[in-house]
């Protein structure tokens, strides 16, 4: 079997993490932890942090660092993750949720930190053709619909418009990213932890970049990342 790895994935909204995520977990058969879905799942089940995570995000704001890092701790606290590793999605995106998770993971350390690398225009071209299932939040787009009448091809649920990303929210997100999660890259960039890839051309062709730096630190530390 292919040896784990603990991954963070970096990159605006709309760089495509959530798709290469996904990927990096069936690599290397380890879970993908999205915090983006843990909050979906608060919304749709009406809960107080939901409610409260629903009401930041329509308004296009990152949501507080406690909220996000209880979840997180207890998510990578399941035997699962405990087990294999973790790519981890959405989280963190401030230096102090970095600080946190690098709390949380002692005596282990971060393995590696990717930065999908994607231009403001090209992000805002994607955000505003983007769709999502109400219910398992599975990302489709204009150019790339589900196959039939904006049903999602995963659970059958209604694909939409996320309300965030209107022109409005989708700017204000850009900003809270360049004021808050850009300096994260010189945070693990000081401590040897990050890789930069381009995330232009096919999904495929930044998970062969994605997978290529990740095998090449492993060999710098002698076949391991865990």
């Amino acid at each position: 079997m292919v040896p784990g790895a603990r991954l963070v994935v970096l990159g605006k909204q709309g760089a495509g993490k959530g798709t290469q995520c996904v990927r990096l977990s069936h690599h290397y058969v380890v879970p993908h932890v999205s915090t983006g879905d843990m909050l979906r799942a608060a919304v749709k089940q009406g809960t107080a942090v939901g409610q409260k995570a629903k009401d930041q995000m329509d308004r296009g704001e990152l949501l507080g660092d406690d909220l996000i890092m209880e979840m997180i701790s207890e998510r990578l606290g399941e035997s699962d993750v405990r087990a294999r590793g973790f790519v981890l999605d959405g989280c963190p995106r401030t230096v102090a949720q970095a600080e946190r998770l690098a709390t949380i993971l002692a005596p282990f350390e971060l393995d590696l930190a990717i930065d999908i690398e994607v231009h403001t225009s090209q992000v805002l071209r994607r955000l505003a053709a983007r769709r999502v299932c109400i219910d398992c939040g599975a990302n489709y787009s204009l150019s790339a619909p589900p196959r039939v009448n904006w049903t999602c091809d995963v659970c059958s649920g209604e694909v939409v418009q996320r309300e965030d990303d209107t022109e409005e929210a989708i700017s204000r997100r850009l900003e809270l990213y360049e004021r808050q999660t850009a300096p994260l890259i010189e945070w693990y960039r000081a401590r040897h932890q990050l890789e930069t890839v381009p995330g232009t051309g096919s999904p495929d062709a930044v998970t062969r970049r994605m997978v290529k730096v990740i095998e090449e630190r492993r060999d710098q530390k002698g076949g391991r990342l865990t």
